[in-house]
């Protein structure tokens, strides 16, 4: 039922970006595929049930990866130890941190919709941090702000998280982590462009 939902709503935001072209990296029309990317492009609808998109359209350059970054993605998104709720807050921290326009715009109304109040999310979007956070979302918030801002994360802090999520949680909420900055690190660097019906984030001081 999750997963119907979530392709659902991935299937609006396509048809709303369908027009969008990169400036560095455009996106590549499928009759122009290499058979490589034929390939890469076929198991990509496969599994997600929906064309190439977002993040994935600058990845097509490199197909190989594009397709090892996917089937991550299939793992991290939609099975990982943390659960979906929980993964999505952890990509809107991400797409916070990198100030990343196109994934907030993606990942801000899946938040929602998998329960992610709006006054957090907001928040979030605002940099401040959030009040009214559920006991595991605090924890995921932490562990998370941490890894961006420290680049480590504290021994009271690693506890928390293994204590309530287990080994298994803390290694897929640290690969969510990286993931989500993967693929904003690709979407900051083509300058992947954001539809014209989204906001960006607010820009702050370098």
């Amino acid at each position: 039922m999750k997963r119907t939902i979530l392709t659902a709503i991935y299937l609006g935001l396509i048809m709303t970006s369908t027009a969008i072209a990169q400036t560095r990296l455009p996106t590549i029309a499928p009759e122009k595929y290499t058979d490589e990317q034929k390939k890469a492009a076929e198991e990509f609808l496969a599994t997600r049930k929906v064309p190439v998109f977002g993040p994935f359209e600058p990845l097509m350059h490199s197909p190989q990866m594009m397709s090892q970054a996917r089937a991550m993605g299939d793992y991290l998104r939609y099975h990982s130890a943390i659960g979906n709720t929980l993964s999505e807050f952890a990509i809107l921290v991400t797409a916070r941190e990198w100030t990343q326009d196109y994934e907030w715009y993606v990942h801000y109304p899946i938040a929602l919709k998998m329960g992610v109040k709006k006054e957090v999310a907001d928040a979030i979007a605002d940099g401040r941090r959030p009040a009214g956070m559920s006991a595991d979302e605090e924890i995921v918030y932490d562990f998370s702000m941490e890894l961006h801002k420290n680049k480590r994360v504290s021994d009271a802090t690693f506890a928390r998280a293994e204590k309530r999520f287990g080994k298994n949680g803390v290694v897929d909420l640290t690969g969510i982590n990286a993931y989500y900055t993967l693929l904003a690190m690709q979407l900051n660097m083509a300058q992947y462009p954001l539809p014209k019906d989204g906001k960006p984030l607010q820009r702050f001081p370098e």
